[in-house]
């Protein structure tokens, strides 16, 4: 099995936590650092950008895109 590391958040008024790889954790991690959100509002964000798909497959899907140069999701407007 992979080692996967957890972290929770509240969206839409319920605790949900995601797994994921360290190193999509990573990527997460300075996409929120280059947008200047937490952990948690970088989550937030994702969820509302992710549609129908399931949250950790969105983080997976968000990291792969940004590291292959898209950053797209840093003009998204998702309000």
């Amino acid at each position: 099995m992979s080692n996967l590391s957890k972290r929770s958040v509240l969206l839409s008024g319920h605790a949900t936590s995601v797994a994921l790889e360290p190193e999509f954790w990573a990527v997460l991690d300075a996409i929120g650092e280059h947008l200047n959100l937490t952990k948690a509002e970088l989550l937030i964000r994702i969820d509302a950008w992710r549609g129908r798909r399931p949250l950790a497959s969105a983080c997976r899907i968000l990291a792969l895109q940004w590291a292959s140069g898209d950053q797209s999701f840093a003009e998204a407007d998702l309000d």
